[in-house]
């Protein structure tokens, strides 16, 4: 049974509350009814983590019920009195009609009532006048039945405690009721009521745990009247459906309240323990409520001094409790690493997530000929650990419900015969939770899934770097698709990989699972497809999704919460984004985010020809670059020259965000011009590059300027460490572009006009680009710098039939929503414009000033 009022919201730290009407030091009246006796259950035997409670073993429990159907717990304190939870009650605000609701009494399972079982109406709901909200404290109420219950062995009243009565820290105490066995998995039939005990934290202790950030990066502060009971390892825990009921501990023969089941993060979490309203503190307000009442609720003396137990500790220190899964003592070496060996079949790899069961890819035992069911034999099948002598037999093979027909799903869970001791090896692998966010740039590595071979060549092959989820959703999502915020599954994780692939090397069986480290730990982040051709995955499908319906099929597979919340000064976008559109050879001008301007440009690339100068170029498909002609040959040289391209590096450096990626050019190609030297050249790689954030396409365009687009000159200012710079521009319109040049531009030529202070920022011998940003957030390339000019640009949209030819794969956006410029030719100039003194910026400025001039 794991909690309460399921809170996994963004709370920040709250202040305690002022005085309020809970009154701990009021004394206690020292006269008690006779006639009202407490805490005493029939003799018997003794929620996540729990059991089936025994006939009888909790008489004050109740169900609280609206349109017959169990909302919350209770506990009777009186035969009118009910004690439950402000918030099952309180709704936006508002306090809901009494008459919705009825209170079953007597019960142990709703299936099914024993003798003694009966219901009584509410006449009245009564919660403090202070209670807003359960993170805010005070989350009680009273319930005031239609008529008495009838007393019996199935239905006594528990004894509460008075604002003096002190329960001692580690002190075991039980939690009873009819919530959610995990998160988000409902009690099964036939609904028997579940206890579990859980230990009594100090407040310090509690406190302690709470500051630690925890889910969605949280921390919460503890209030006066609240109470703390779990354990810091968890996995035992009240959880919803559960609130309002009782938390109770025994002392001198006799049961008393200590708390009401009032909140958590999660259910059963690692140092995330309940929290309960502390019943003690509110003896003032139950007595006002109640008063007139006969019987009334039984106050009895505290008969003992509790002693301080061993869970308080003695200082603001604490012990945080280490996940129990992911250890591994030096990568490569996985203890969780399971082969399922299956007669007539190579062995399938899988992971070890609990004592008792192992993950696998599904398609390992689907019968590819019978593909309604999952082979038989079962008594054949073994299971090899590591470290363990012996093979472990299958019990049972549980498959995921589209694991035939869904990629991401494909999975499936082995229950072996007999659990494993994990206090020696093997240990399983930490799972995450669907909230899980894996932080970009965190350090994962590959590991055997399925029917795979060993990784070929040296283990840095297997070293992986995690990329921000913007960057990997849209490049292999929908184009416009919302990108999945941090606290949201995302739809892909992708890795960047230090090492390039060699030309020809195959990965046979490519099936691989990404495995991610998080402060010394490792979880199973993601599971990939057979790959298409020979390279490492380069999506992988996440993990998050599955993890309630793994923790439903095994009952105890290891979900942790995330452990690294250092999100770095920034942190990453958390406002909804949609993805920049795609052309019909995928994503092109994606720039990753967050990035330092002036740093990473993908499609950056070193053109180094003949060992002797350095061009720049322009990445424009998997396996070409763009670049000036004038810069790459030398005029009139008739032989093609050695030609490098590097991506990712500024300089003799890699970039620090991405890595570098080098190629051959094995050709280059020239358009046919009649009576002029081409201007743009294309050169072909000696193979294709990979997407990554060192090395993506930019998207190109047909022609004009995309709409509202912002415009730079990307270049280096030292031609000798070459880091990239960006210059801002305007683009001009032809009509300025023919009348600043009149007679000297060829067809074709793109004018700039720099931002004050812009002019210097790149030097012009490498042949700059000319680079827009969209308003959808695609980089596009404009134009590639003339000979000698800062100004001038050859335009790239007058050669889109000649790079569309010669590039199967050039990425041109659609034609749309450019605007209309008049035809260069237009004689609109004023006299004598191009010969106007000064700087371009002054004839621009004198050429703006004609037309009012005129008027």
């Amino acid at each position: 049974m794991s909690q309460h009022l399921l809170l996994l919201l963004v709370i920040l730290a709250i202040s305690p509350i002022p005085g309020d009407s809970q009154d701990s030091a009021l004394s206690p009246t020292p006269e008690e009814p006779e006639d009202l006796d407490c805490g005493r259950p029939e003799p018997s035997a003794r929620i996540v983590g729990g059991s089936d409670a025994q006939p009888g073993s909790w008489p004050w429990q109740v169900s609280l019920q609206q349109s017959g159907g169990h909302i919350c717990g209770g506990s009777l304190v009186a035969p009118s009195w009910v004690l439950s939870a402000a918030h099952c009650f309180v709704k936006n605000g508002t306090l809901e009609p009494a008459t919705e609701w009825s209170v079953l009494l007597g019960v142990r399972s709703q299936d099914g009532l024993l003798d003694g079982a009966h219901v009584r109406a509410v006449a009245a709901i009564l919660v403090p006048d202070n209670y807003s909200s359960v993170e805010l404290g005070a989350d009680l109420a009273l319930l005031r039945l239609a008529s008495p219950a009838q007393l019996g062995p199935a239905v006594r009243p528990v004894c509460l405690p008075r604002a003096s009565h002190r329960f001692a820290h580690g002190a075991a105490c039980w939690a009873t009721g009819w919530g959610d066995i995990q998160e988000a998995e409902h009690l099964p039939l036939p609904w028997v009521l579940q206890e579990v005990e859980l230990r009594l934290l100090g407040e310090d202790a509690c406190q302690c745990l709470y500051s630690r950030p925890g889910p969605f990066n949280l921390t919460f502060q503890l209030l006066p009247g609240m109470l703390c009971a779990g354990y810091p390892g968890g996995r035992r825990d009240t959880c919803q459906g559960d609130s309002g009921g009782p938390l109770v501990c025994e002392e001198g023969g006799r049961w008393f309240q200590a708390g009401i089941t009032s909140f958590g993060f999660g259910c059963g979490r690692r140092n995330r323990p309940g929290v309960f309203t502390a019943v003690a503190p509110y003896e003032a307000w139950i007595r006002e409520q109640v008063i007139g009442s006969e019987p009334g609720p039984a106050f009895p003396t505290q008969s003992w001094e509790p002693q301080s137990g061993p869970w308080e500790p003695r200082d603001e220190n604490c012990t945080i409790a280490l996940p129990e899964c992911g250890k591994a003592p030096r990568p490569e070496t996985w203890p969780w690493e399971a082969q399922v060996m299956v007669p007539g079949s190579r062995p399938c790899h899988g992971a070890l997530v609990s004592e008792s069961w192992v993950l696998a890819p599904a398609s390992c035992f689907l019968d590819p000929i019978n593909s309604d069911g999952p082979p038989r034999d079962r008594d054949n099948w073994r299971v090899l650990l590591p470290s363990r002598p012996r093979a472990e037999l299958v019990a049972r093979l549980v498959l995921h419900e589209n694991a035939s027909w869904d990629d991401a799903s494909d999975l499936a869970l082995l229950q072996l015969r007999a659990p494993v001791n994990l206090s020696t090896a093997p240990r399983p692998v930490c799972l995450p939770h669907p909230e899980h966010y894996f932080l970009p740039r965190s350090r994962c590595r590959l590991a055997l899934w399925g029917r795979g071979e060993p990784a070929p060549g040296p283990n840095s092959r297997l070293e992986a770097e995690l990329l921000s989820g913007w960057w990997c959703h849209c490049l292999y999502g929908r184009q416009g698709a919302s990108v999945p915020p941090p606290g949201d599954a995302p739809h892909a994780l992708c890795p960047a990989y230090q090492e390039e692939e060699e030309a020809g090397r195959c990965w046979n069986y490519s099936h691989r699972s990404l495995l991610c480290q998080e402060e010394g730990t490792w979880f199973l982040a993601g599971i990939s497809d057979l790959s298409s051709g020979c390279l490492r995955p380069r999506v992988f499908h996440p993990l998050q999704t599955h993890g309630p319906w793994i923790s439903h099929v095994t009952g105890g597979a290891y979900l942790e919460d995330q452990l690294n919340w250092d999100w770095g000064p920034e942190g990453e976008e958390t406002e909804t984004r949609t993805c920049p559109p795609h052309t019909e050879h995928g994503a092109c001008g994606l720039r990753p985010e967050p990035a330092v301007m002036g740093v990473l440009w993908p499609w950056l690339a070193e053109v180094h020809v003949a060992g002797d100068r350095v061009c720049t170029g322009i990445l424009v498909a998997p396996g070409w670059v763009l670049a000036a002609t004038h810069c790459v040959l030398r005029p009139g040289s008739t032989t093609v020259p050695y030609v490098e391209v590097y991506l990712g590096r500024a300089g003799d450096s890699p970039l620090p965000q991405g890595h570098q990626v080098s190629r051959l050019v094995i050709s280059i190609r020239l358009p046919r011009h009649l009576g002029l030297r081409p201007r743009l050249a294309l050169l072909e790689l000696s193979s294709r590059v990979e997407p990554s954030p060192s090395a993506l396409p930019i998207c190109l365009h047909p022609g004009g300027i995309p709409v509202g687009a912002s415009c730079w000159v990307l270049g280096w200012k030292d031609p000798r460490d070459r880091v990239p710079v960006a210059a801002a521009v305007s683009i001009l319109m032809p009509r300025l572009c023919h009348c600043l040049y009149q007679g000297i531009l060829p067809p074709g030529t793109l004018c700039v006009l720099y931002s004050e202070g812009q002019e210097d920022r790149c030097e012009v011998t490498s042949a700059p680009p000319l680079l827009c940003l969209t308003k959808r957030r695609s980089w596009v390339l404009t134009g590639m710098a003339l000979p000698g000019s800062r100004e001038l640009f050859a335009a790239i949209g007058p050669e889109e039939a000649w790079i569309s030819q010669t590039v199967g794969e050039a990425h041109f956006l659609p034609p749309s929503g450019y605007p209309h410029w008049p035809p260069e030719g237009s004689d609109l100039c004023p006299p004598d414009m191009a010969s106007a003194p000064g700087s371009p910026q002054a004839a621009v400025f004198l050429l703006l000033l004609t037309p009012l001039m005129q008027g």
